[in-house]
C-alpha cells in the first residue's frame, strides 16, 4: 500500500489474496464493511447509524489489539468529515498518533492541509481534496462548483449542504442575490420534509 485513501484505508481491512489464499478473518469483513456504512450513512446525513457503524468497526479492530489498524480508522472518519467542511483536528487519530506507520501520518498531515497529494479519481477523494483545499483557504468558486457537484452526483446529502452552504455565503458576500436565492432553494430541497420522509423509509 503506497497511498493511503479513503478508499484505501477501507481495502486495507480485507487483504483477499490470489485464488487458493485462506479467506481472511471475521474481524478484517466484518470491520471493513462497518466502515463502509460508516461512510455511507456519514455521508448520507445519518449522524446516528454511522455513529454506530463506526464504534462497530473500532471494536473489531480492537480485538486485534493493533494501535496502527485504529489509526488507520479514525483517518477515514476524518476524511469523511474534511470532505463535509466538518474541520477539526482529527482527535479520533491523534489518540493513536504513536502507533501509526509513515504512511498514516503523511495522511493526516494532508488532511490537515500540511501536504500535498495526487486527488485521483474517485469521488469521495476528489471531495476530500476540495475540502483540504477549502481547509487552507484556496478554494476558489470553480473549485467549490465543483465540489458540489461530486457531492450531487452522488447524493451525499452531508457534504453537498456544506458545500452549497460556503456557495451561497459567497453569492451574498458578492451581492448576487439571483444566485444566493437559486443556491437557497437547493438547501431548502435538501433540508425539506420531503428528504426527512425519505430517509425515514
Amino acid at each position: 500500500m503506497r497511498r493511503i485513501g479513503v478508499r484505501s484505508c477501507l481495502a486495507a481491512f480485507v487483504l483477499v489474496g490470489c485464488a487458493g489464499a485462506p479467506p481472511p478473518p471475521d474481524w478484517q469483513l466484518n470491520a471493513q464493511s462497518a466502515l463502509a456504512a460508516f461512510e455511507r450513512h456519514y455521508l448520507a446525513g445519518d449522524t446516528r447509524l454511522a455513529d454506530l457503524e463506526f464504534a462497530r468497526a473500532k471494536s473489531e479492530i480492537a480485538r486485534t489489539g493493533r494501535g496502527d489498524l485504529l489509526a488507520r480508522a479514525e483517518l477515514v472518519r476524518c476524511a469523511a468529515r474534511v470532505a463535509s467542511l466538518e474541520i477539526d483536528d482529527c482527535p479520533g487519530f491523534e489518540r493513536w498518533r504513536a502507533d501509526a506507520g509513515p504512511q498514516e501520518l503523511a495522511y493526516a498531515e494532508y488532511l490537515a492541509g500540511r501536504h500535498e497529494r495526487a486527488a485521483g479519481e474517485d469521488p469521495l477523494a476528489r471531495l476530500v481534496a476540495a475540502g483540504v483545499q477549502f481547509r487552507s483557504g484556496q478554494s476558489t468558486p470553480a473549485a467549490i462548483a465543483a465540489a458540489v457537484d461530486i457531492a450531487s452526483a452522488q447524493g451525499w446529502r452531508r457534504p453537498l449542504l456544506a458545500w452549497l452552504g460556503v456557495q451561497a455565503k459567497r453569492a451574498e458576500a458578492a451581492g448576487d442575490a439571483d444566485a444566493a436565492r437559486r443556491v437557497k432553494r437547493r438547501i431548502e430541497l435538501l433540508s425539506g420534509p420531503e428528504v426527512d420522509r425519505a430517509r425515514a423509509q
